[in-house]
């Protein structure tokens, strides 16, 4: 639409415009084309078209259907993919990250030296621990509490921890049914830690090299 001031202002050039516009111009060279130049074949409607054996042979054979049935064949003959869980269970990687446990030293002390790194680096905040002092003047927890449904399990306090006292056990297996179930305190974690103290003890001296 051509604009009014253009048609009010000038009226010959707004006519001149108007008869541009009404033809019709395409975007194609005049004239043959250059030399060298190669023009590639034109696709036609016929050549997709499917024959009339090509239909009959498809709807009588059922060439699909077998086809189906073959595939199914093969698959069925071949190993499966998948395993049966929780009967049967996949590997499981050293630096897998799963319940939290809290660890003691083979006399049975506890190993956590309530230096409060683990609470100090925990991105979701997660961690709450209090100490009080011993009589030898070293320091012990009095609580030490994980809400596991803040936790992300990024492994900070496992890795901020210097003496190995906190780390992710690789049970993946404590669905709760309560919310409260999930709040772990210093007995819960102490309890994980001597239930999967075997296999903490492998998997971080499986992974020291990499440290």
């Amino acid at each position: 639409m051509l604009s009014r001031q253009l048609v009010r202002r000038h009226p010959a050039a707004a006519s001149a415009v108007a008869r541009v516009v009404g033809q019709r111009t395409y975007a194609t060279p005049s004239g043959p084309p250059p030399k060298g130049f190669r023009m590639g074949r034109v696709p036609r409607w016929d050549d997709e078209k499917e024959s009339t054996l090509d239909r009959a042979g498809r709807f009588f054979l059922m060439t699909e259907m077998f086809r189906g049935m073959y595939v199914a064949l093969e698959q069925f003959f071949r190993p499966p993919y998948t395993i049966y869980y929780p009967f049967e269970k996949g590997p499981i990687s050293p630096r897998f990250r799963g319940e939290h446990a809290l660890r003691r030293y083979p006399s049975g002390e506890e190993r956590c030296i309530a230096c409060k790194l683990c609470e100090a680096v925990c991105p979701a905040q997660a961690i709450t621990i209090e100490a009080e002092e011993r009589a030898d003047g070293s320091r012990r927890t009095t609580r030490y509490d994980i809400d596991m449904t803040k936790c992300i399990y990024c492994g900070f306090c496992q890795e901020s921890c210097p003496v190995d006292a906190i780390v992710e056990s690789p049970n993946a297996e404590y669905a709760t049914e309560t919310r409260e179930e999930l709040l772990y305190n210093k007995e819960k974690l102490l309890a994980n830690g001597d239930k999967w103290e075997p296999e903490l003890a492998a998997v971080i001296r499986a992974d020291s090299p990499y440290r």
